[in-house]
Order: C-alpha cells, then sequence, then structure tokens
C-alpha cells in the first residue's frame, strides 16, 4: 500500500491524487462498441438475442424463452432452503432497511391562493422498476435488499429482478423483500431487454442496481430510453484516522472494500506519518489471511493508498476533494468533522461505525455514487421511485391576476402563440 505524503506540497500537482480522483472515468472506450452491440441485438432480435448471449456469457443451457424466468414459487422454496441463521439475518437487515427508507416518503401537497389559484404537486411511484443483482461467482443477497425495498416503500406496483444464474440466498431475498418476477439474464443483455421489453421480459420505467463494466456501460448508454440510479463504478472507501484509531480496525476496514474488486479503491488519510506506517504494516499482514487475498492484493497495488496530510482540517479537504462512496471518520472528536465534510455517499462516524455494517444491517441504503460523483449524486432512496406531477387551477379572478404578467413575458420572447393563449382569454 503506498503512502503518499502531501505536507508541504500542492495536492494538485501530485499525480497520484488525480490518478485517484479520474476513477471514474474508468468506463474505457473499448468497451462500448461491444456493449452498443449487445443493446442493438436484443432491441431487434429480443429473445433469441437474449437466449443467444445468455448460453456465451452466463454458459447456462436455455433452449427456451419461458426458461429465462424463473417460477415465483422457487422463491419461497429458496427461502425454506437456506439455513435459518441467515434467513433471520435477512429478516433482521430487511426491517432495518424498510425502517429507515419510510423516513423518506414524500406527500402530495395543494396550495390554496387568494383569488382561486390552485396549486399543488401529485406524488406517484413509478409503475415497474427493474433491479439488476450481479450473480455468478458471487452472490450479493443484501443488494436485492438495498434495491427493493426502497422501491416497494415507494409504492411500485411491479418490480422485476434480472441476476444471471442467482443462488438460493438471492432468490430468498427476492422473497422476503417482495419482488415479483426473476429472470435468470445478466450482463449488458439484461439491462437492454428491461429496457426496451421482450416477448417475455416486460419492459421497466426505471433500471436500479450495480454490476460490471458491462452492465454500467448498458445503463449509461440506454439513459433516456429507461431511468437510472445512477452509472455506479468499483466500489471505494477513505478512511480519515487520527492518532487515536486502531491501526488493526482501519486496516480491517480498507481491505473489506479491497476484496470487492481488482478496481476498488482503499483510502486513508491520516495526520501522523507514523499512524501510516502502522496502518501500512497492518494491511499487509491482515491481507495473508484473506479468502479473496489475490483480488485485494490487486486492487491495494493498483488504489491502495495513505494520503499524510498536516492536519484534520486539510484531511476534510482531501476528502472533499476525492468524494469518496464510503467515508470513515475514525478520530479522537469525529462529530468535530461532521459539518466540513461536503461530498461522500455515505458518512460513518467513530470507531465502531465499520462500513460493512452500513452494506448488511444499518438501515441506509448501500447504493451510494462513486468516481467522485458523491459530488452530485445521493443513496439510493424512495425519492428515486417516485414521480411528481405539476397541479395548476386558475379561476377567473386569478387569471386577471397574473395574465398581464403573462402576456408581457411571452410577448419579450417572441412567442406571439403563447401571449395570444392568454390575451384571447382576456377578451372574453
Amino acid at each position: 500500500m503506498k503512502i503518499v505524503d502531501l505536507r508541504g506540497f500542492i495536492w494538485e500537482d501530485n499525480p497520484h491524487l488525480q490518478r485517484i480522483k479520474n476513477r471514474g472515468e474508468i468506463l474505457s472506450e473499448e468497451y462500448e462498441k461491444t456493449v452498443q452491440e449487445i443493446i442493438n441485438a436484443v432491441k431487434t432480435r429480443g429473445d433469441d438475442a437474449l437466449l443467444e448471449f445468455t448460453r456465451r456469457f452466463d454458459r447456462l443451457d436455455v433452449k427456451e424463452p419461458s426458461q429465462l424466468e424463473i417460477p415465483y414459487r422457487e422463491l419461497k422454496k429458496a427461502y425454506e432452503r437456506i439455513p435459518s441463521d441467515l434467513r433471520e439475518a435477512l429478516e433482521f437487515a430487511a426491517a432495518r432497511i424498510k425502517k429507515f427508507h419510510e423516513k423518506q416518503l414524500e406527500d402530495s401537497f395543494t396550495v390554496y391562493e387568494e383569488d382561486g389559484i390552485i396549486l399543488g404537486q401529485k406524488v406517484l411511484p413509478l409503475e415497474r422498476v427493474g433491479v439488476y443483482v450481479p450473480g455468478g461467482k458471487a452472490s450479493y443477497p443484501s443488494t436485492v435488499l438495498m434495491n427493493t425495498i426502497p422501491a416497494k416503500v415507494a409504492g411500485v406496483e411491479e418490480i422485476v429482478m434480472a441476476s444471471p444464474n442467482p443462488g438460493d440466498a438471492t432468490l430468498a431475498a427476492a422473497f422476503i423483500a417482495g419482488v415479483d418476477r426473476v429472470f435468470r439474464i445478466g450482463g449488458a443483455q439484461a439491462i437492454a431487454a428491461l429496457a426496451y421489453g421482450t416477448d417475455t421480459v416486460p419492459k421497466v420505467d426505471k433500471i436500479v442496481g450495480p454490476g460490471n463494466i458491462y452492465v454500467a456501460l448498458a445503463k449509461k448508454i440506454l439513459y433516456g430510453v429507461v431511468d437510472i440510479d445512477m452509472v455506479a463504478g468499483p466500489s471505494e472507501i477513505l478512511v480519515i484516522a487520527d492518532e487515536t484509531a486502531n491501526p488493526e480496525w482501519v486496516a480491517a476496514d480498507l481491505l473489506s472494500q479491497a476484496e470487492h474488486d481488482e478496481l476498488a479503491g482503499s483510502f486513508c488519510v491520516t495526520d501522523s506519518f507514523e499512524q501510516a506506517l502502522r496502518i501500512k504494516e497492518a494491511v499487509e499482514r491482515q491481507l495473508q489471511e484473506l479468502d479473496r487475498k489475490e483480488i485485494a492484493a490487486k486492487s491495494v497495488e493498483n488504489w491502495g493508498t495513505i494520503f499524510v496530510v498536516e492536519n484534520l482540517d486539510e484531511a476534510c479537504e482531501l476528502a472533499n476533494t476525492i468524494a469518496p462512496e464510503h467515508l470513515e471518520i475514525v478520530t479522537s472528536s469525529p462529530w468535530d468533522l461532521v459539518p466540513k465534510i461536503k461530498h461522500a455517499g455515505a458518512i460513518f462516524i467513530g470507531h465502531y461505525a465499520t462500513e460493512p455494517l452500513g452494506d448488511y444491517v444499518l438501515g441506509p441504503n448501500h447504493t451510494l455514487p462513486t468516481g467522485g460523483t458523491a459530488r452530485f449524486f445521493s443513496p439510493l432512496g424512495v425519492y428515486d421511485f417516485i414521480k411528481r406531477s405539476s397541479i395548476i387551477y386558475v379561476s377567473p379572478q386569478g387569471f386577471e391576476k397574473v395574465a398581464d404578467p403573462a402576456s408581457v413575458l411571452a410577448q419579450y420572447e417572441g412567442l406571439t402563440a403563447h401571449k395570444r393563449a392568454v390575451d384571447i382569454r382576456k377578451k372574453k
């Protein structure tokens, strides 16, 4: 793991920091042509293309489109098959996720003005949402809960899940969360099928959920055909640590992200060079004990960095510059630093608020902006599954109040038909 001493230097001149800041550009153009070809094939050939790509990429023996859908009864069977402790953990997490997201519900409202003008906003849930869940080598039932429960809380009528060859835990989580239909399809072809619809897969209004670079690029390309949550890149964590932080705990938290993906980013910022050395040593030692050691080692080699700065104020400035997905503040007075944080997907405060708790059971969503997009994106929430319509009523008296200014503005903009639509009512 690299130690980069920024004390006394202009940060903008540091090439390693600039490389980290540009991680959001990891969606390389070399993949775009392939993804576009897959999308075009699904758009034009529908189920036939889905069957072809599912056999080729996911190595599933599917001959008929009906084999792409997993019968709902299999979700309940999976729920009953999984170990009782896993079932209880999923139920526990689901209850906490639901409780937190219920606080995000929005209400419609109406404003009655004098002279009979009535204005308002009508809040409605989306009708059908697609949830993408990675499959294959990994199983992520927590992703099912985090992406589905907010949609259910919002009141979405139908939730369609796509996952290549999902295991029992993933299917059980779908049963708990209230998924309506599940398809064993993955990659860019799954995103295209959900966006355009096929004879077998229904078209959805929005697609949420993480995936590999093919999934991320497909979502990016199809935004506008369908709504998406965000274009998510590799996972990342940044830990602000002072001398009071336990270097073993910090190292464990950094490696919890490194084991995700070879492109995952694990960053630490400290005001102590001695603490940086201790954390580096702990990371290198703990790395040898991991089951996913090869993946984590490549992640640490590619991106793992401990920055040394002058003080904790600078640590917060550096955190805002990177705008990480997960930010941990592990200092003697962590709450003092919270007001100084502007850009982070989720902020974990104190020595015991380890990021994996947020991944699973705390309640706030773990689908978060990555690659610096926390500057303008928010965590997934109920607000992502609703839409708003404005309500406008104008009485004759209210019309007299607003007609002249509207006519003047229409005249100024040269939109004479707009002006006529107002003025014709004035004559009446």
